[in-house]
């Protein structure tokens, strides 16, 4: 239920008169206690100032800020109403409290009591620049959240929603097409301004013979590019002349005379006298063999 605008104004103005009343009974109060902890006359009367003027400023956080500085702020609120509480009730124990004609700094016979009440009501106002100068930094920066967003989410979550309900919806599947089976009239030529006279015979044109196509080989096209031809330049060509097998064997035995068996080996002869693989396994197959036929003699 939505109030009116004129009951809202008249419920706001009510809460300020009963927060205006109820800082008027609390004045005296407040204004005692500071005069019995050693303040001046003008301090006494700003005092009750400090403690319900932080209250009400934290109220009004509170309804600004949201999360967890709206909770700071209802903290405080309470925190400095509860000491509120407290400073009221012990100037309603002490009636040396209304006359002015308690002791400073006594507000309680039990030592430890005197003690927690003094450092109650001086720390109130260090308190009060402290949280006071927080709430109202909180409530400088605070941005409320744009209402332009929210609706705009809004909107898009009902058009993903209607776009999950359409594409649930089942595909029908078309219905076929039956061809139609009523043979049609055989059309009937007709002829539209046209005379029905004979027209004049035109001789007959014998078609041109037309050549036969042979079938001739063609050569298939390769996607590999050719390589070039033509004379070889003798810069080209090897210097080294073309080795005999006798002439490859010695070279091979002067170079493996100092090998031992295991290291004669195609590739190694390949290596040491630069030869083709085909030839050096050769190599190899001959030297292995004399090597045996020696080894065997003298046994």
């Amino acid at each position: 239920m939505k109030l009116h605008r004129k009951g809202r104004a008249a419920l706001v103005l009510a809460l300020v008169a009963v927060v205006g009343m109820a800082f008027r009974v609390s004045w005296n109060a407040l204004r005692d206690i500071a005069g019995a902890v050693g303040a001046d006359e003008t301090a006494a009367m700003l005092y009750p100032f400090v403690v319900d003027g932080l209250m009400a400023l934290a109220l009004i956080a509170t309804l600004v800020l949201a999360d967890r500085d709206r909770t700071f702020a209802l903290r405080v609120l309470g925190a400095y109403t509860v000491a509120s509480l407290v400073l009221n009730y012990v100037h309603g124990l002490v009636p040396e409290l209304h006359g002015r004609t308690v002791d400073w700094g006594r507000l309680a016979d039990w030592d430890p009591a005197n003690w927690a009440l003094v450092l109650l009501a001086t720390s109130l106002p260090v308190g009060s620049i402290y949280f006071g100068s927080d709430l109202v930094a909180k409530v400088l920066h605070h941005r409320p959240a744009s209402i332009s967003t929210v609706s705009t989410n809004a909107e898009e979550s009902t058009e993903t929603a209607m776009k999950r309900s359409m594409a649930d919806l089942p595909v029908s599947a078309p219905e076929p097409i039956t061809p139609n089976a009523a043979a049609l009239p055989r059309p009937v030529a007709v002829g539209f301004l046209k005379s029905t006279l004979p027209a004049k015979p035109y001789p007959s044109i014998a078609p041109a013979p037309a050549a036969s196509i042979e079938s001739r080989a063609v050569a298939a096209e390769s996607t590999r590019p050719r390589r070039a031809t033509g004379r070889v330049p003798d810069a080209a060509k090897p210097t080294r002349p073309k080795r005999t097998p006798e002439q490859l064997l010695a070279e091979a035995r002067q170079a493996t005379a100092d090998w031992p068996d295991a290291k004669v080996t195609g590739e190694g002869i390949r290596r040491a006298i630069r030869t083709s693989p085909a030839n050096a396994r050769s190599l190899r197959d001959t030297l292995l063999a004399e090597r045996a036929a020696a080894s065997a003699k003298p046994a």
